[in-house]
């Protein structure tokens, strides 16, 4: 009896808790004044360091903010005229903190009303991140293995072998570049609770991995 070649699809996926969050945000102040926008803008933006410097005392965060930058143009109306010039005083930045912190800092960052929170990018710390890949992984080739076993045992041939492993694709000499990757839901859900803060529902981290893989059952 001849050698049955088997070739088969794994995969497999996990969903974690985010473990990191990074706060975007936006400090800007418009008027037909430049100094007063500039001064306006550079109040705000002390403040928010303040607010900033506060946080880290009490959580280990990691901040950073842009310079400020000034710009100015004159808007269109509706009428097809040009209105009075417009300047604008603006800086970004940044924050990086612990998951279980983000709502206490987005709260305080909220409070300084020429302030923007531009989004929250949830992550996994770069140790959980490579464990859940490898783990990810190592499921993805079992669930390959349990695939060749029960089409080998359907047909009456139990014991496989196995004898090429690949990301999806490159079985057969293909390069798709597949693999575990980690698919960063950056969606949150964010809504004012009755005393003013923000509650913070973040989407899990999703870990996916695939594998082709080929066996001989004899």
């Amino acid at each position: 009896m001849t050698d049955l070649t088997l070739t088969v699809h794994g995969s497999a996926r996990a969903e974690l808790a985010p473990e990191r969050a990074t706060v975007r945000f936006t400090v800007a102040s418009d008027g037909p004044e430049r100094d007063a926008v500039l001064e306006a803008a550079r109040a705000a933006l002390g403040r928010t360091t303040a607010a900033l410097e506060s946080h880290a005392a009490g959580s280990a965060i990691e901040w950073s903010v842009d310079q400020l930058t000034v710009t100015a143009q004159r808007p269109w109306t509706n009428d097809g005229s040009q209105a009075p010039l417009v300047h604008r005083a603006s800086a970004q930045g940044r924050a990086l903190t612990p998951s279980d912190a983000a709502a206490v800092l987005v709260d305080a960052l909220v409070g300084e009303p020429l302030l923007t929170v531009d989004g929250i990018e949830w992550t996994l710390t770069d140790a959980s991140l490579a464990a859940a890949r490898a783990d990810v992984r190592a499921q993805a080739v079992a669930d390959a293995v349990e695939a060749a076993e029960t089409l080998a045992s359907a047909v009456g041939r139990p014991s496989i072998r196995v004898t090429a492993l690949a990301d999806p694709g490159m079985l057969d000499g293909g390069s798709n570049g597949g693999g575990p990757q980690p698919r960063f839901e950056k969606a949150m859900a964010m809504a004012a609770d009755a005393g003013g803060g923000f509650t913070l529902q973040p989407q899990a981290i999703v870990v996916e991995a695939a594998v082709d893989a080929r066996f001989t059952a004899e």
